[in-house]
């Protein structure tokens, strides 16, 4: 199976993307492309732009994917929405995708199930599981709680 991951944290390298990888690190398969959207700010809105037309085409070509964003404003990031707004109707049609955000409080948590699942589901992307919220103060449990994730929802990718 080829992972893709794409992380929409303005701050490059950032936690969401060290949770990201971990997430990616429990399911079947390799990763084939990590994108940190960070690195790729100034080309968000320019429209065909090769690299960003080159890594939307390699996310829509790949078998799992992780996509992961900071909790802004009770909902994923503008820069997540951007980079996905570059996809059509359908454009994730035969990706199984896994939503994961983070947040400083344990109150947004059903923002990964009310704003990110919507959204890709709408692109045409299969979200079989539940998604992964965590609260960053847990930071340092990140093995046990994706273990006990990919417990709970691996067998349901259906990869």
């Amino acid at each position: 199976m080829r992972i893709a991951i794409v992380v929409g944290n303005p701050k490059p390298r950032s936690r969401t993307l060290a949770v990201a990888e971990a997430v990616a690190g429990v399911l079947p398969g390799d990763v084939v492309e990590t994108i940190d959207l960070a690195d790729h700010a100034e080309r968000l809105f320019t429209w065909g732009d090769p690299v960003l037309d080159e890594l939307t085409a390699k996310v829509a070509a790949c078998d799992l994917l992780v996509v992961a964003s900071p909790t802004y404003k009770a909902t994923y990031t503008g820069m997540l929405k951007a980079f996905l707004d570059r996809y059509p109707s359908n454009g994730l049609a035969g990706v199984v995708a896994v939503p994961v955000m983070t947040g400083g409080a344990p109150d947004h948590a059903l923002a990964v199930e009310a704003y990110l699942r919507p959204l890709l589901v709408e692109l045409g992307a299969s979200v079989p599981t539940r998604g992964l919220y965590l609260v960053m103060s847990r930071m340092a449990e990140l093995t046990e709680i994706t273990a006990a994730w990919a417990a709970e929802n691996t067998a349901a990718l259906n990869v």
